[in-house]
């Protein structure tokens, strides 16, 4: 039931972002740092509480992640004008993602503790609750929204609903303490597998995120391009200096244990899952929106959502059917999610896409616990600690890199096809401002102009001109190259899957782990 308010309320913010634009009058850019922060409060709330959960215990986490959500309530309603509305907005995103982030860190390590044999299955049931909270939170906004144009604050409060309901259920338990802590083992014993090749997984990303947040605030209004450059160059400074900094910490509190390989490449594989997962997911409803309609996009949403819901309940079936170890299972996956990318690419009618989209859903569906799960069967000695780092890079990861990339694909993709069309519609509706990729110079690129794409599109289609035409067909061309590009990422780790599979093959084969084991 918490991670299903996570989900209601992911869902409802979504549907409520052009609220939002046009009530405030905010610029996409504005409207991308709110949706951002969703990501960045999440990996800060999952990180600190998997470092504490150990020590403090279960039960005071879920009182501060209860506490977290209903103060994101009250923040993010306090926004009623253009003048405060961006502040309230941002930070009650933040915040609400923070007290995500904060159950993630008790329910995986809780789990994981409460089903030692069975961790890929009662994982992948745990993280159900959130492709059927955004299923619940789409239908809901489709109602509200489209069908009784209800103000957004109304909308947003049905969040409170599940949160309350969990409120409650948790009253009265008694929680167990993880293996890890049970025998006693002390907080750098718990990180030294991390590590410093684990910890540097995380501090790149880190320095990435300080790297974003500093550019915003060297960046002066109406800046120049010189400035803008500069402004970028400082900011890159400072978060690599940032990251640094942690990594160095990370090695005097590990005495500088190398770490885990093992545990490393699960953590890079991570990276590559929450880019994939969590960064198409918030693209893809845009996406077929564009190549379809609005309604018939979150039609496609809800029914990806519905499947990820269903199959989670049947992992422990397909790995005891199929014989499947928890990496032949994500193996499998990567190799479907790969497909259905490719296929999503093509799609050109709406049954197509439904089968499509299904089959990259079907793919896509056992990332996130499997992994979590791979990390509690052979690193039982981590306790939370490594469980909350992965899902810290995975979030990261998606508001860093998949989010942003998928949205410079578009750009860039977008903006060659329609030079190489019509050079002349291009110079048109060529974007004021070029897209890069991680801040990155070389990666600039030009898409198009938003609003002039809009104005086209509002245009009925036997009306429009053949520019407006090349314009649109362009766009959507840049998508469908978008979901190709995208297709790799799948494909990449399915050799990492492959390579790990060999691995556990040479060693006798993928069991579970007791702390008695590790240390032998």
């Amino acid at each position: 039931m918490a991670i299903l308010a996570a989900g209601v309320g992911f869902a409802l913010r979504g549907g409520i972002f052009d609220n939002w634009g046009k009530e405030f009058n905010f610029t996409a850019t504005q409207l991308g740092a709110i949706g951002g922060a969703g990501f960045s409060g999440f990996c800060f709330g999952i990180i600190i509480g998997g470092l504490i959960v150990d020590k403090i215990g279960y039960g005071k986490l879920v009182a501060v992640a209860l506490l977290c959500h209903i103060i994101s309530a009250f923040v993010t309603f306090g926004a009623s004008n253009p003048h405060n509305a961006y502040n309230f907005l941002y930070w009650g995103m933040f915040i609400f993602a923070y007290a995500n982030g904060t159950l993630e860190a008790v329910a995986n390590p809780l789990v994981a503790t409460l089903f030692p044999q069975r961790r890929t299955h009662y994982l992948n049931i745990l993280h159900a609750s959130w492709p059927a909270g955004m299923v619940l939170g789409t239908a809901a906004g489709w109602v509200l929204d489209d069908k009784m144009n209800l103000h957004w604050k109304y909308q947003l409060a049905l969040y409170l609903v599940p949160t309350a309901l969990y409120a409650f259920m948790f009253l009265g338990q008694k929680f167990p303490k993880s293996e890890a802590a049970e025998k006693g083992a002390s907080f750098v014993q718990m990180f030294k597998s991390v590590g410093v090749l684990g910890a540097l997984v995380a501090c790149f990303l880190l320095a990435l995120f300080f790297g974003d947040i500093f550019k915003g605030l060297l960046t002066p209004d109406n800046a120049t391009e010189d400035q803008i450059l500069t402004a970028t160059k400082n900011a890159q400074i400072i978060g690599y200096s940032i990251g640094g900094i942690l990594l160095i910490a990370s090695g005097i509190i590990t005495r500088f244990s190398i770490g885990s390989i093992l545990l490393f490449v699960l953590f890079v594989t991570h990276l590559l899952v929450g880019a994939v997962e969590l960064g198409t997911d918030g693209w893809i409803q845009n996406i077929t929106g564009n190549l379809f309609t609005s309604e018939q996009g979150k039609y496609l949403f809800i029914w990806t959502s519905a499947i990820m819901f269903g199959l989670r309940f049947c992992a422990h079936w397909i790995e005891t059917k199929l014989k499947l170890s928890p990496v032949g299972l994500l193996l499998l996956c990567a190799t479907i999610a790969c497909i259905g990318l490719n296929l999503s690419s093509g799609m050109k009618t709406l049954p197509m896409a439904f089968v499509a989209l299904g089959i990259y859903a079907i793919g896509k569906t056992f990332f996130w616990p499997t992994m979590l799960a791979i990390v509690g069967d052979r690193f039982p000695h981590t306790g939370a600690v490594a469980m909350s780092i992965m899902g810290g890079i995975g979030m990261l990861s998606a508001g860093l890199i998949g989010g942003p990339g998928l949205g410079y694909s578009k750009d860039r993709f977008a903006g060659e096809e329609l030079n190489k069309t019509n050079p002349a519609v291009y110079a048109e509706y060529k974007a004021e401002k070029p897209s890069t990729f991680l801040n990155i110079k070389a990666t600039e690129a030009f898409g198009l102009d938003a609003k002039k794409l809009a104005a086209a599109k509002e245009v009925k289609e036997d009306a429009r001109s053949a520019e407006q035409k090349q314009a649109i067909e362009s766009d959507q061309k840049g998508d469908r190259t978008t979901l190709r590009i995208d297709s790799f990422i799948p494909a990449t780790m399915a050799v990492i899957y492959l390579l790990l599979l060999i691995y556990f093959k040479g060693i006798g084969g993928y069991k579970v782990l007791h702390i008695d084991e590790t240390a032998a």
